[in-house]
């Protein structure tokens, strides 16, 4: 099953969510319950670097940050 990201529209809470490719409707929100939530675009990652180095890289198609934080913040994007 995937992962996706999603953002609550009622409450703005963002959470990850494995959901299964049989299912309809999004999943409710885990903070307040709404069903008002969507799914977010998620950053591409792939390895990088040499053998055992454990880098990543992360591209957001919109070329800010990744999806997982709001501005560069996170080990991934930089």
């Amino acid at each position: 099953m995937p992962m996706y990201e999603y953002v609550c529209e009622d409450c703005g809470a963002e959470f990850e969510e494995l959901v299964s490719g049989s299912a309809t409707a999004a999943p409710r929100c885990p903070k307040c319950a709404s069903s008002r939530t969507r799914k977010l675009m998620s950053a591409c990652r792939s390895r990088t670097g040499g053998r055992g180095t454990g880098a990543t890289a992360a591209s957001a198609s919109s070329g800010g940050s990744c999806a997982s934080c709001s501005g560069g913040h996170c080990a991934s994007c930089h």
